[in-house]
């Protein structure tokens, strides 16, 4: 069973940093790519930054273009959002999200984390 679990959520001064992460274990045969999205309280899930696992290029809305970085740990199936200049509004629940082929698998599908909390507030 492929799993992905985030951690690292929690609460942070406006201005302030944070790192959160999402790690994929499991029955996995190839990772084709993992971002993370976000769910505002009362707003639809959005998307928030992506990393092509083996292209390595990344994306990210512009909302946090500049703040947010995702990176990668290869050897831990891992990948990292580190967030600068946190604003009030980056307040949601932050999913991991992954395009992975199971061992069991003809085609990759996406795979879905439980969520992390993270809060920016005075």
């Amino acid at each position: 069973q492929v799993q992905l679990v985030e951690s690292g959520g929690g609460w942070a001064q406006p201005g302030g940093s944070l790192t959160i992460s999402c790690a994929a274990s499991g029955d996995i045969f190839s990772i084709s790519g993992m971002g993370w999205f976000r769910q505002i309280s009362g707003k639809e899930r959005e998307f928030v930054a992506r990393f092509g696992w083996t292209s390595e290029s990344t994306n990210y809305v512009d909302a946090v273009q500049g703040r947010f970085f995702v990176t990668k740990d290869n050897a831990k199936n891992t990948m990292y959002l580190r967030m600068h200049n946190l604003k009030p509004e980056d307040t949601a629940v932050y999913y991991c999200n992954a395009e992975i082929r199971s061992t069991t698998a003809p085609t990759a599908t996406a795979y879905w984390g439980q969520g992390t909390q993270v809060t920016v507030s005075s």
